[in-house]
């Protein structure tokens, strides 16, 4: 396999994630926004997009913010009061985000996701295909978990593992998580003066995960282990990982400029890691059958449209698998788009212009998106 290399800074990247600690954003006596903060980020922000990055934030701390200003004590808090408390501060953190980021003619579009978004096939679709959108039109996601209709048993129960099932969703290439930690350490060096840094990380093995340690903060809810368990996830869909420490101005510039954290290294790229699942994992639910033209767009990288489709079987729903062979090749693995079997029986053979006609509404120009497309070695591709 090739690696995928750690590189000291971050202009390699061609889709972003990060994820901002409640600790960084929220100051933990008062609850107010840090704006100067808040700030700084918005420029590191604004330089990755200049460069030609997409740039997603997974942002904690609409409970830090809201459960001052509803006169909450601290401490853990029952379920109803933390979801109260996510309602208050949510408005004022997309606020804050939203006018930082307009000062440099930048959109902010909110977010909220559960964990039964991720899990579920249409669902999660739905979510990768509106984020994929707004990164096409220029926005930055504003993402969080919404706590306030999610329950102890649906929740990820920090955004650590949010993000990373964000990154995954959504093909990114790596994920920062800034924290009030400069990365992993063999056990915690608040308390153990002889504990070692570690700045790459290729495997979470039992050793790795024996170096977790507790969440330190008041504001946050994260820790060492969730840390590593989002580290995990970003591996596998093979996306490169930092956990920086993020307090001072510009944490992005400073992971640029070289300073110390902790990389997270997968073997594979992320479309190759997501099209071996897509191989690999997925149960064809139906074959989907392909003239010489789309055998060679294919061929080229593209996506087989609607008039190249000559009969489809089987029902194949959204979050189904489908074949997608030719007569001649070894079956390729696909992942259709929000179509139905009946909806793909109408639109076959017809032309990308009269899609609308036969549907009544206006779906998308190719039957199955090239990102969704595995082929079998021997395919050649």
């Amino acid at each position: 396999m090739n690696h995928v290399q750690a590189a000291p800074g971050l202009a390699s990247a061609r889709r972003l994630v990060v994820k901002i600690g409640s600790a960084l954003l929220a100051c933990e006596t008062t609850g107010e926004i840090r704006r100067d903060w808040l700030a700084a980020l918005t420029d590191d922000v604004i330089a990755c997009k200049k460069r030609g990055q997409d740039v997603v934030l997974v942002s904690s701390g609409a409970v830090a913010i809201g459960r001052l200003r509803l006169g909450l004590p601290a401490g853990p808090l029952r379920l109803e009061e933390k979801q109260a408390a996510a309602s208050t501060g949510m408005i004022r953190l997309a606020h804050a985000y939203q006018e930082s980021l307009a000062e440099h003619g930048v959109t902010v579009a909110q977010v909220l996701l559960t964990l039964d978004d991720s899990e579920d096939r249409g669902r999660y679709i739905n979510a990768r295909n509106t984020l994929s959108t707004l990164l096409r039109l220029g926005a930055v996601p504003l993402i969080n978990e919404n706590d306030t209709v999610a329950t102890d048993e649906i929740r990820f129960g920090d955004n650590d593992r949010l993000a990373a099932r964000v990154a995954a969703m959504i093909s990114a290439d790596t994920l920062v998580l800034l924290s009030d930690i400069d990365g992993l350490y063999t056990s915690d060096p608040h308390t153990d003066p002889d504990a070692r840094f570690l700045a790459e990380v290729r495997a979470i093995t039992p050793e790795i995960e024996a170096m977790a340690g507790n969440a330190r903060s008041m504001v946050g809810s994260g820790g060492m282990a969730t840390k590593l368990a989002a580290a995990r996830v970003a591996l596998a869909a093979g996306c490169r990982m930092a956990i920086a420490h993020g307090e001072a101005p510009h944490p992005l510039r400073r992971i640029e400029a070289g300073e110390r954290c902790t990389w997270f290294v997968p073997d594979e790229s992320p479309q190759a890691a997501r099209k071996q699942w897509i191989a690999g994992t997925l149960k064809p639910a139906g074959i989907l059958t392909v003239d010489d033209g789309a055998v060679a767009a294919l061929g080229r990288g593209q996506e087989p449209a609607a008039c190249g489709c000559g009969r489809h079987r089987g029902r194949v729903q959204s979050w189904r698998s489908g074949g997608c062979p030719d007569q001649r090749r070894p079956h390729p693995r696909s992942r259709p788009h929000l179509l139905s079997s009946a909806d793909a029986r109408r639109i076959i053979g017809h032309k990308t212009s009269e899609i609308e006609t036969c549907l009544g509404y206006r779906g998308r120009d190719e039957m199955i998106h090239r990102d969704d497309l595995a082929l079998n070695p021997e395919s050649k591709r």
